[in-house]
């Protein structure tokens, strides 16, 4: 059963407003990676601490600092859109399913991996360099005119 919408709404908030868009079905999913040309960043959400306390915000600092950044940004959440997390867990062939966790594709393959082993109990300042260095090793350099 999924979580209640009142309840994920306010973590779900924190990553919309840094423009990453909700993909709330397979489709959306889907269509996020099929339609990318360039690197796209798959933000697993979820409630626990680790994501509140480090992912979400060392996500925000990352897209702040960063003079690159992926060409399009997507999130599902774990326990609420509970197809789309499938779907887009089905990109990260050969990672065991975690929460939260980012992906990075590049023209629809999977080029590097944050699990949540990769995030848990660390700070938000080093998950943003880690993100930014992902940024920087996946990421045209020609974004940085447009962003």
């Amino acid at each position: 059963m999924p979580y209640p919408e009142m309840m994920i709404h306010g973590m779900r908030a924190e990553l919309a407003q840094l423009g990453i868009e909700e993909t709330k079905t397979t489709e959306a999913v889907e269509d996020a990676v099929k339609n990318t040309e360039g690197t796209l960043m798959v933000v697993v959400n979820s409630v626990c601490g680790c994501a509140a306390g480090g992912v979400r915000p060392g996500i925000a600092m990352a897209l702040d600092k960063s003079p690159v950044k992926p060409d399009r940004s997507i999130t599902v959440f774990a326990g609420a859109d509970i197809d789309a997390t499938d779907t887009a867990r089905e990109y990260f062939a050969g990672y065991s399913p975690s929460s939260p966790s980012i992906g990075f594709l590049k023209d629809g393959k999977l080029v590097q991996m944050f699990e949540r082993r990769d995030l848990e109990g660390r700070p938000p300042f080093v998950i943003a360099e880690a993100l930014a260095n992902a940024f920087a090793e996946h990421c045209s350099k020609a974004e940085t005119a447009a962003n």
